[in-house]
C-alpha cells in the first residue's frame, strides 16, 4: 500500500509542468530571500494565488520550492552586502560578510549553499521518518487536547518576541479577535458583523496575511525618502562566483557541525512558531561554544556559515512534520501553506497522511526535489540578483505591491478584500512602529478557528471544566505553555540568579507528570528519563555549589543581538 502511494506521488510530482513550475518557484524564492525587507513569508503568500487552478499536489509544490529557495536566496544578500535578506539568515552574515570582505565571497557562498542543501536533506529524511508517528499520537488528541495544544502555539509564539511578551499576547490576542468576525462556524451566529454583509463573511486568511506582511513591510521599507531612492548595489560591490568544490571538502571536515546544526534547526522547527531566526542563532551559538577557537568567530571562520545555515533550511522540516501530524503550523510559512490546503478542501489533522496519503507523499518527494533544484539554480539566480540590486527600493516596492493587489483580488473577486489588505497592512506597519511582533497575530488569525471549534465540542460534550486538566495531552500541553511563558523571564536572568538554577529541573519534573499519566511502557519510561534528567541537572548544581554560570549570560547577549 505505501510502495503504490508513493508511486502515485512520484507519477504526480514528475510531470514536466510540476517540475517547471517547481523551477521557477525555486528561482522566485531564491530572489525574494535575497531582497532584504522580502520576506520567504511574503513569497509564499504570493505564490497562493497563483496555485488555485492547481491540482493540489502541483500547488503544494510549487510552494514547497518557492519555500525551500526563499530559505536559501538571504544567504546571497547576507554574504554580499552584510545585510541579511531574511531573518533566518542573520547570524550568516556574522562570519559570511567577513570572509567575503577578505576576498573569499566564492568559498562563503559555496559554504552557505552547500550547507543548506545538506540541512535540507537531513530535514527531510526527519520529515519521512517522524511526521507518520507523531501522527499515530495525534490520533489520540480530543478536543480538549487539542485547545490546549493551539494555547501551547500561541503562547511559545508571544514568548520568543523576549522582552516583548506582554506585546507578543496582546497580539495573538487581537488575531484571535480579528477570527472571531463573521459567522460563528459552531452555531452559525453573526458576530461583530455591525449589520454589514461584508463584514458577515469575516476577513479573508490570505487578504489578512498579505496585509500583515507584505503591505506593512513594504511601508517600512519607503518610508524615509532617501532610503526608497537608493539600491541594495548602493551598500557595497556585489560580484562573485560560488567555488562548490572547495566548499565541499569543507564541509566534510565538519560533518558534525551540519548534522548537529540541523537537529537543532528540525526541532526548533517543531516548536510552533519559532522559526529560522531562531534556530539560526542557536546553531550559531552552539557551534561557537564547541569551538576550539571561539574567539576567531565573527572573523569569516567557516562553521559560522555552516552551523547557521544548516539550520535554518532545516527548520522548514520539522515545520511541515508538524502541519501535517497535527494540522498545527509551524510557523508563518507553513501558516500559508496550511490555507493553501483548506483552500483545496484538505484539512491537515492526525488523520491526514492516512486520509490523503498520495498528497502527504507528494510533499515529501517535492521536498526533495526543491532541495537539488536549489543546488543548480543558485549561481544562475546570483547574476540576476546582481541585476536586482540595481533597482531602487520604491519601485521594487510598486510592483510588488501591485502583485499583492492582484493576488488578494483573484481570491474571491471581491473588492473588499482589497479594502482588508490596505488596513491591516496599516495596522500591520502601526505594531511594527510600537514593537509588536506580528507573528503571535498571524497564528492568533490562523489557529483561533480551530482553537474555537475544539473549545465548542469540549463544551458540547461535558460542560465539566476538568477535563482541561486531568487529561494527559491537555495537561502535558499546558504545562509545557506555563513554562514557555516564563522562559523569557528565565533567559533574562539565566547565569544572574540563583532562581533559574531550578528552573530546567522544575520543567522537567513537572512535564514527566502527564508523561506516567499516558500509560503503556514507552511513555512512563520516557517519563522516567526525563525525572532523572532532571535529577542530574540537580546533582550538577547541587556539586559547583549553586555557582551561576556567566556564559550563559553571554549566549543570552547574542541571541538578543
Amino acid at each position: 500500500m505505501i510502495v503504490e502511494n508513493v508511486l502515485a506521488a512520484f507519477s504526480e510530482i514528475l510531470t514536466i509542468k510540476t517540475l517547471a513550475l517547481m523551477m521557477v518557484g525555486v528561482a522566485g524564492g531564491l530572489m525574494a530571500g535575497a531582497i532584504p525587507g522580502f520576506t520567504i513569508a511574503m513569497a509564499v503568500v504570493l505564490t497562493l494565488p497563483f496555485t488555485f487552478g492547481m491540482p493540489p499536489s502541483q500547488g503544494l509544490a510549487t510552494m514547497v520550492a518557492v519555500l525551500v529557495g526563499g530559505l536559501s536566496g538571504g544567504l546571497m544578500a547576507g554574504i554580499l552586502t552584510g545585510i541579511p535578506g531574511t531573518p533566518s539568515s542573520v547570524a550568516t552574515t556574522f562570519d559570511g560578510f567577513p570572509m567575503a570582505r577578505k576576498g573569499r565571497p566564492g568559498l562563503a557562498l559555496g559554504l552557505g549553499v552547500w550547507s543548506s542543501f545538506f540541512g535540507g536533506m537531513i530535514s527531510a529524511v526527519l520529515l519521512v521518518t517522524l511526521a507518520p508517528q507523531l501522527a499515530r499520537i495525534g490520533l489520540e488528541f480530543q478536543p480538549w487536547d487539542y485547545f490546549m495544544l493551539v494555547m501551547f502555539a500561541l503562547t511559545i509564539t508571544a514568548s520568543l518576541a523576549g522582552r516583548n511578551l506582554v506585546k507578543g499576547l496582546i497580539a495573538g490576542a487581537i488575531g484571535l479577535l480579528v477570527r472571531t468576525v463573521g459567522e460563528d462556524e459552531a452555531i452559525g451566529m453573526a458576530r461583530f458583523n455591525f449589520g454589514s454583509d461584508s463584514l458577515l463573511q469575516g476577513f479573508d486568511f490570505i487578504a489578512v496575511l498579505i496585509g500583515l506582511f507584505a503591505f506593512s513591510q513594504l511601508l517600512t521599507d519607503v518610508r524615509d525618502r532617501e532610503a526608497a531612492r537608493k539600491s541594495l548595489s548602493d551598500r557595497g560591490s556585489i560580484q562573485a562566483r560560488i567555488e562548490h568544490r572547495l566548499a565541499i571538502r569543507e564541509i566534510a571536515k565538519r560533518w558534525v557541525v551540519v548534522i548537529r546544526s540541523s537537529i537543532i534547526g528540525v526541532f526548533t522547527g517543531i516548536l510552533p512558531g519559532a522559526g529560522g531566526s531562531v534556530a539560526n542563532i542557536l546553531a550559531y551559538d552552539q557551534a561557537k561554544k564547541a569551538s576550539s577557537e571561539p574567539e576567531k568567530f565573527g572573523t569569516g571562520k567557516p562553521e559560522g556559515i555552516i552551523a547557521p545555515e544548516s539550520s535554518n533550511n532545516a527548520v522548514e522540516g520539522g515545520a511541515l512534520i508538524v502541519l501535517m501530524a497535527l494540522g498545527i503550523p509551524g510557523d508563518v510559512t507553513t501558516a500559508v501553506m496550511l490555507g493553501a490546503l483548506l483552500i483545496h478542501d484538505v484539512v491537515p489533522s492526525p488523520t491526514f497522511i492516512r486520509d490523503e496519503p498520495v498528497l502527504a507523499y507528494s510533499i515529501f518527494i517535492a521536498f526533495f526535489i526543491a532541495n537539488f533544484m536549489m543546488i543548480f539554480m543558485q549561481s544562475f539566480m546570483l547574476r540576476i540578483f546582481v541585476l536586482v540590486t540595481r533597482i531602487r527600493m520604491y519601485m521594487l516596492a510598486c510592483v510588488i505591491l501591485g502583485f499583492c493587489g492582484i493576488g488578494v483580488f483573484a481570491l474571491n473577486n471581491v473588492e473588499f478584500d482589497l479594502w482588508t489588505l490596505l488596513w491591516f497592512g496599516i495596522l500591520g506597519f502601526i505594531m511594527r512602529q510600537f514593537g509588536f511582533p506580528l507573528a503571535p497575530m498571524i497564528l492568533g488569525v490562523v489557529l483561533g478557528n480551530i482553537a474555537e471549534l475544539n473549545l465548542s465540542r469540549a463544551m458540547a460534550i461535558t460542560t465539566d471544566l476538568t477535563p482541561f486538566f486531568t487529561r494527559p495531552w491537555s495537561l502535558f500541553f499546558l504545562l509545557v505553555a506555563l513554562f514557555s511563558a516564563a522562559f523569557p523571564v528565565f533567559q533574562a536572568h539565566r547565569g544572574r540568579k540563583v532562581w533559574t538554577l531550578f528552573y530546567l529541573p522544575s520543567a522537567c519534573f513537572a512535564v514527566s507528570i502527564p508523561l506516567f499519566l499516558m500509560g503503556g511502557v514507552p511513555r512512563p519510561v520516557i517519563g522516567v528519563l526525563v525525572v532523572l534528567f532532571g535529577a542530574h541537572l540537580l546533582w550538577k548544581r547541587w556539586k559547583s555549589g549553586w555557582k551561576l554560570d556567566p556564559r550563559e549570560s553571554e549566549a543570552h547577549t547574542l541571541s538578543e543581538g
